[in-house]
Parts: C-alpha cells; structure tokens; sequence
C-alpha cells in the first residue's frame, strides 16, 4: 500500500458562533484568546509542526479578521520598528506566499458540507481536518495533536480520526466509534455513530475535532443527505467508506479543551495562563485567593 503524504489541511471556519454572542456578533469565535493567541493560530502552529504546506481555510460572511490575521499588518509593523520594537512575536501570523487558500461557504450547512466545499483546492490529495474550537494541548514530551496522527497515518494510511474517551454520559454529544482491534493508541474503526441515543454507544471513545481522509471522502460528501441536526455530518460520510479504506482512530495523549463552550473556554485560559513562565505565578496566586 502507497501512503500518499500529507500536505494539506483545512480549517472549516465559517460558523455563526452563537454560543459566544455578543461577543460573536463582529469578531469570528476562532479569534477569541486563550490568553495571548486566537484560536485559529494555535490549530495553525499545530499543523505547522505536522508537517502541513498548504492551509485551506473555509469561510463565511464576516470572517475576515482571520484572513487579516495571517496577513502583513503594515501600519502596526512600521510603528512597531520606529519605536525600535522587535517584530518577532508576528513571525507566527505570517504564513509563506502560496501556503494559505481562503474558500467561502455560502451558508452553514453542517461540518460535511464545509469540508465539501474545500475539494478543488484539496484535489487528489488526503488531507487534515482540523476544528480550531477543539484546543489540544500536547501532553508533556509529546508532540502536537496532528502530529501524533501523521506519525500514526505513516504507518496505517488510510483514515485516521481523532479519538478520546468521555464519560459514558456525555457520548450522545458526540460521534462516537464503534471499536474493532486495539494496538496501544491506535483502535480500528468499525463503524461510526452520529450523537448516539444516550445507553445506546458502542464503545466511550469520541470523536474530536481532527480527521485526517482520504480524498474519496469528497465524492460521498458530494451526494449526502442531511443527517442529524439537519446537516450534512462529516461522521456520516465517514462512516460509509467504512470497510472500503483502513480506518483508524488514534487515542490523543494529552488534554482537549471544548472552547466552543463557554465553561469549557475559561478553563483553557486559566490553564495555559497557568503554565505561562511569564504570568503563572500571578495568575496562581489570583485563583488561590479566590479560592480561600
């Protein structure tokens, strides 16, 4: 079996952002801050360290903060070096001429219709999926999300999604997979279930927000019929190439914040600020007062 590599990623980013309105109304949620950093800049440095040559993000009306954010801010960086400041801390924002393709989705008809609508720039490639919502964050000497998957994908090919084990009463908020053989991180994808009835999953292990597919995935995108929610769910197209391509899921060793949740969001803040060399010990001495 050829193991195509791995080049392309892409960001569906053209959501409405509801759950953080009003702080939604003009700014794209995958530009809220955890702490110093937008969302989407940390999903982008983590492709980055995968590999990934070409982001592809799908957009929608009033996403052009994200287009602006890895664009050259000329203003801010001509004052910025007047005053003799260093320009380093945008060196992040900046991605190569040609590595970065914008592809707008009209309406928002669901995670599958978004990634749908990134096949011409994506072609006869596999390629990443990656939801900026869903920050990971690396357990200690171990690389990036992404990369755990590549290093993963090197070796299996195929399919590969994300997966982490929950609490059995929080899987019908999930995809949720059904498990064939086990190989330390690594679980043999069975079959897939959108949201699952809660007594009704096959198995603790969830979905989250990475995939990596193979291109075929877009020809059954192309023909697919709503599904739960009344959108097109990338779990259901997934779930039929099932059995046709080796389908894997690869268990993430390190810690998911659900910053598509309010709850979920404050706590990435306060961990990352927490783990900051710079305003840790400010930020731990806040909380223990607030503590008692």
């Amino acid at each position: 079996m050829t193991i195509k590599p791995l080049r392309k990623a892409v960001f569906p980013v053209g959501g409405l952002g509801t759950r953080f309105l009003p702080a939604t109304k003009a700014l794209p949620k995958e530009m809220l801050p955890v702490v110093d950093r937008p969302l989407i800049q940390y999903a982008v440095d983590e492709a980055l360290e995968a590999g990934i040559e070409q982001m592809i993000f799908v957009t929608g009306r009033g996403k052009s903060a994200i287009e602006d954010h890895f664009d050259i801010a000329y203003e801010l960086e001509s004052t910025m070096a007047a005053r003799g400041k260093s320009l380093e801390i945008l060196d992040a924002t900046r991605l190569k001429p040609g590595a970065v393709a914008y592809v707008r989705q009209q309406e928002p008809m669901g995670l599958g219709h978004a990634v749908w609508c990134a096949r011409d720039i994506v072609g006869d490639e596999p390629f990443a999926v990656l939801l900026a919502d869903d920050f990971m964050v690396g357990a200690a000497s171990q690389p990036g999300c992404l990369k755990q998957m590549v290093q993963a994908y090197n070796k299996v090919g195929g399919n590969l999604i994300c997966a982490q084990e929950v609490a059995e009463d929080q899987t019908d908020k999930y995809g949720v997979i059904t498990p064939g053989t086990r190989d330390g991180t690594l679980t043999e994808v069975k079959g897939l279930v959108e949201k699952p009835r809660a007594g009704t999953a096959p198995s603790n292990l969830a979905v989250i927000g990475r995939y990596i597919l193979q291109p075929e995935v877009m020809r059954v995108l192309e023909g697919q019929e709503k599904g739960a929610g009344g959108e097109i769910q990338l779990t259901d197209a997934m779930a039929r190439m099932i059995g046709g391509q080796p389908f894997h899921g690869v268990t993430f060793q390190g810690v998911r914040y659900d910053c598509g949740d309010k709850a979920g969001y404050a706590q990435a803040n306060l961990a990352l600020a927490l783990s900051r060399e710079d305003i840790g010990p400010a930020v731990r001495a806040f909380a223990k007062g607030l503590l008692g």
